[in-house]
């Protein structure tokens, strides 16, 4: 088995936790093959001796035969880490070092069983949606997926216009602050911090949810994953912020950007059964409330 491992930087609290895991992973023969500028940060850890690997640099030289995709960190690493693999259908599974770490599936204290559980298959594959986004104002290798969500969002104080079409069909100008089209999976991010619906990965829908909207008749809207979105952006000092998950680009007042659905998936592993619903209740306290504990 081949696992390729990413990390971003990490803190000097996590060294002995992440060389656990490594030291684990080779001792049960697994071919690793790191990150590049990851390996060199583990390597230069004091104290710590690790055997010549394989490195890749970026999605160009990973290496096609890779088995696992395995990420430490928390949610930002986790999205970052999805320009490694685009469209090569490596199955992602994410080590939580971070503080919320919703989309991790493991973490540092189970170690001992996520391991064996991983290398002998004892997992899920969950295939996600991703969005795609097309727009002429996208710089020169900008990667135009994303697993959460695409927004369009004001760069100052002043609001912005978006206006919104649905398999061309036009919706009212949303004033606002800016305006999110989650996946399933990015139900739990920004979309939910903003009134979006919590939605099960495994649902074939959309949403649509305004950023502080300027209307009191604007709600969030549900919308099958099938449909082409066209928004359009006016701002009144020239310029807009367009969002992928954690990648941004300034864009011209003006522009528009298409969004579909992406023509491959994001394979999730998931470690655990019903992670999505424990998830919520672990980690976002999804109906936390002291009369649950107490017989009526």
């Amino acid at each position: 088995m081949k696992i390729a491992l990413f990390a971003r930087d990490f803190e000097k609290a996590w060294c002995s936790g992440l060389c656990q895991i490594i030291k684990a992973l080779i001792d049960k023969g697994v071919t690793l093959c790191y990150y590049k500028p990851f390996y060199d940060r583990l390597t230069a850890i004091p104290g710590y001796n690790f055997p010549e690997s394989a490195t890749y640099n970026d999605y160009n030289d990973l290496p096609s035969d890779t088995d696992i995709f395995l990420c430490f960190g928390g949610d930002g690493t986790f999205l970052e880490s999805i320009t490694h693999i685009r469209e090569k259908s490596i199955p992602i599974a994410g080590v939580n070092f971070g503080r919320l770490g919703f989309l991790t599936s493991a973490d540092l204290n189970s170690a001992g069983k996520w391991i064996d559980d991983l290398i002998e298959g004892r997992y899920k594959i969950e295939k996600r949606t991703m969005l795609r986004i097309e727009s002429n104002c996208l710089p020169e290798g900008f990667f135009p997926y994303s697993v959460n969500e695409v927004s369009l969002q004001k760069c100052d104080s002043t609001m912005i216009s978006v206006n919104l079409t649905i398999d061309g069909i036009e919706m009212p100008a949303y004033w606002s602050d800016g305006l999110v089209v989650a996946t399933p999976t990015g139900s739990t991010a920004y979309s939910l911090s903003i009134g979006g619906p919590i939605v099960l990965p495994v649902s074939e829908v959309w949403i649509v949810a305004p950023i502080a909207p300027h209307n009191l008749n604007v709600r969030p809207m549900v919308v099958p994953d099938g449909v082409t979105l066209e928004m359009f952006v006016t701002a009144r000092v020239g310029r807009a912020i367009l969002c992928l998950d954690s990648r941004e680009v300034v864009i011209p007042s003006g522009s528009s950007v298409k969004i579909t659905k992406a023509p491959f998936t994001l394979n999730y592993i998931s470690l655990q059964e019903e992670s999505f619903i424990n998830a919520l209740k672990d980690k976002l306290r999804w109906g936390e409330d002291r009369r649950n504990s107490q017989i009526i």
